[in-house]
């Protein structure tokens, strides 16, 4: 293990890091074997399946839990170049499949309906069922992580949970992790994750978003793209990049991908791009997203001092943007 040199500066009050300039987020060892793990969860009490993808590492303690919700038509298949790095750098990574705004969606409509099935896909009803879908998931990992009979048993950290997702499944993840404006007395917050990462977030229509972020107080990362335009839902650019100024300050982030589409985020090209994929989007998606966890699921003060630093630029393209708070 890379010995790590850490040394601190108070200038005006504030503690300031000087992380290992060799700390590298998307450095990992080649020759570990990432397992993975189909799972189905059955929750009797909403008559409901949640099937589960989990990215396990080589691992004889205890790892950091990071959840990954996917996006409208999506499936627990979908992102594994997230997967696999977040579990070769010692996560485990769980992936969920929402059903009923899942890849069942299109695949069983006939290829002029789709987009009709998508659209309605779409509702408040898939949304609160995606929200309920994460508390109940946590719990099973509960469950699993005391069963001494279980593949799971004893290697989660549950103390140390991320959680994070693409479109729908950025909505999915601000709902619990500290978004309100859900219809007064709803609340879906879920206290036991401790950071997030937003991939193609938004803000809800017709809201205070102010008021509506006021809540999240835990650290979050946003990403998105400049051409990170949706059709479905009508969401644009604006609606992305007005998120970051109504988080509250401490612990938040933003990065916007230059010429990034809607589906640079995804492990694929969609159907209406425009643009060539840039390779490097995946590598600074990897990169930040790893340095994020390491700095706030695993206590890592170089890795924060990456992301607070001018280690960022190195994961950078000249026309991307960044900035925290």
């Amino acid at each position: 293990m890379r010995k790590l040199l850490i040394s601190f500066t108070f200038f005006f009050g504030t503690l300031i890091y000087a992380a290992d300039a060799s700390y590298d987020p998307l450095e990992v060892d080649e020759s570990q074997t990432i397992e993975t793990l189909d799972l189905l969860i059955d929750d009797t009490r909403r008559d409901r399946k949640i099937p589960l993808r989990v990215y396990l590492p080589e691992s004889s303690i205890a790892a950091p839990v990071v959840l990954f919700s996917h996006g409208l038509g999506g499936s627990k298949d979908n992102n594994p170049y997230l997967g696999n790095h977040w579990a070769a750098r010692s996560y485990i990574a769980v992936f969920m499949q929402h059903i009923g705004s899942d890849e069942s969606v299109w695949k069983d409509a006939k290829p002029r309906e789709r987009m009709k099935a998508m659209k309605r896909a779409a509702s408040m009803k898939n949304a609160r069922l995606r929200y309920q879908d994460v508390p109940v998931v946590i719990d099973y990992l509960e469950q699993w992580n005391n069963d001494e009979t279980h593949a799971l048993h004893a290697k989660l950290d549950l103390e140390d949970i991320g959680m994070s997702g693409h479109y729908f499944g950025a909505v999915t993840t601000q709902a619990v992790s500290g978004q309100s404006g859900f219809g007064g007395l709803m609340n879906f917050t879920d206290d036991r994750i401790k950071a997030a990462v937003a991939m193609s977030p938004s803000t809800p229509r017709g809201r205070n978003t102010k008021r509506t972020f006021k809540c999240v107080n835990i650290p979050l990362l946003l990403m998105t793209g400049t051409e990170d335009l949706s059709v479905i839902g009508n969401t644009d650019l604006a609606s992305r990049l007005a998120v970051f100024p109504a988080l509250p300050d401490g612990d938040k982030y933003e990065l916007v991908l230059f010429e990034a589409e809607h589906s640079a985020f995804s492990d694929r090209s969609l159907p209406g791009d425009k643009l060539k994929r840039n390779p490097n989007h995946h590598q600074a998606i990897l990169a930040l997203s790893t340095a994020f966890w390491d700095a706030y699921l695993n206590n890592n003060d170089s890795a924060k001092a990456w992301l607070q630093g001018d280690g960022v630029k190195s994961a950078l393209e000249g026309k991307d943007r960044w900035q925290t708070k």
